[in-house]
């Protein structure tokens, strides 16, 4: 894919112009460690151990790999993170990043955990976005039964009911306090009920102002049409539809289930089919951007490149209220921070939580570094490039 030169995103100054001699020392070791894939497969599985033991590795992870790419433990600790952020024009999507919960408990305290962020975020004007992932507020094994069209029984409907009613009283908060919502894709097993929820909460709040942001993972081959019909629906029902358009997270996991279930994989067979289905999804979106909001989360380069040439045929301001790109924390830099220079809107994706519960979050960014190939080789060379140059100034 040829990119069209819109930003220097080999620029390093600028993209790491907010990170210390330090922090950079701390990136090279971060990503020398991802560079090999048994390495990272090993390290998760001694990590997940050794906490489990309760062994004394707190420290270890939160001056290394958690401090790359999470904004703290606390509200307070993330605070450092989002002014520096805001003094380069850089908004921030935060999010309470623990996962994996069961229990009508966990569900509750994730539950206030959210408002509680959502508060925070109404409080600073840089965070005009939080995220959740909606399985932290319903069960995963009814959200899999209603997109499998299993009917629930009456106790389970009441426990789905809970779980929904949750999720809605946070979207409320988040429309009254005019703050976005992204709803996190999952796996294809249930996320075709949270496309439900999606179009349902959508139909209520999204009406003025693009509160809740569905995540559509364009790896999928059907999604693209899902983008049409997100469309529609939103025509139909006069709303906003609002979209955070993504590659994918889960691809082992979809093709291990689809083989071992029988079933064709859903997801594209080749990284360039990925590839095209994702532009093409931009392309769509900006095409209809007097309807749609959209949110280019991507590391891609390439895709960020084709969006700026996107928005610059269909003249569209640079800074368009409707546009935004976003990448996660510690990544990306050289894309995130080139963008916000040249005066595009970006955000960068801000997780936090306790050490300990934060850590499959963790993994599953060593694990993206390592899948995606060329991106863990990418950062370390524009990693190094920086700490050259800034012996020779």
């Amino acid at each position: 894919m040829k990119a069209t030169n819109f930003f220097n995103f080999d620029n390093t100054e600028i993209a790491f112009s907010y990170l210390s001699d330090k922090e950079l020392q701390n990136a090279v070791q971060i990503f020398k460690g991802m560079s090999y894939a048994s390495l990272v497969n090993i390290g998760s599985k001694a990590t997940l151990l050794a906490l489990k033991m309760h062994l004394p590795i707190k420290s270890v992870l939160k001056n290394t790999v958690y401090k790359h790419f999470c904004g703290g433990e606390t509200l307070e600790e993330v605070k450092k993170v989002v002014n520096k952020l805001d003094d380069f024009g850089i908004n921030v999507i935060l999010n309470f990043g623990v996962e994996g919960k069961h229990t009508e408990e966990e569900f509750n305290k994730t539950a206030a955990s959210l408002h509680k962020t959502l508060h925070y975020a109404v409080q600073n004007k840089n965070i005009n976005t939080i995220s959740c992932k909606p399985s932290g507020l319903i069960e995963h094994n009814l959200l899999e039964k209603l997109t499998s069209g299993i009917r629930l029984s009456d106790k389970e409907f009441l426990r789905y009911d809970k779980g929904r009613n949750r999720l809605r009283d946070l979207v409320k908060a988040a429309y009254k306090n005019k703050i976005h919502l992204h709803l996190d894709a999952e796996e294809t097993w249930i996320q075709g009920e949270i496309d439900n929820l999606a179009f349902e909460l959508s139909a209520e709040f999204n009406r003025d102002f693009p509160t809740v942001i569905n995540g559509v993972q364009l790896y999928i081959k059907s999604k693209l049409d899902f983008l049409k019909t997100t469309l529609e629906h939103a025509k139909k029902h006069d709303y906003i539809p609002a979209v955070k358009l993504v590659r994918g997270a889960y691809m082992e996991k979809e093709r291990n289930r689809a083989n071992e279930m029988g079933y064709p994989s859903p997801i594209c067979e080749t990284i360039e089919e990925t590839h095209k289905n994702y532009n093409a999804g931009l392309k769509y979106c900006v095409e209809n951007i007097d309807t749609f909001h959209l949110s280019n989360a991507t590391h891609n380069e390439y895709s960020c490149e084709y969006l700026a040439k996107l928005m610059e045929e269909n003249n569209l301001q640079k800074n368009h209220p409707r546009i935004v790109s976003a990448q996660l924390k510690g990544m990306s830099d050289n894309i995130t921070f080139s963008m916000a220079k040249a005066g595009y809107n970006v955000q960068k994706y801000i997780p936090y939580g306790p050490v300990k519960q934060v850590i499959p979050y963790l993994i599953r960014r060593a694990q993206e570094n390592t899948s995606v190939e060329g991106q863990t080789t990418r950062e370390l060379e524009l990693i190094k490039k920086e700490i050259k140059r800034r012996k020779k100034t």
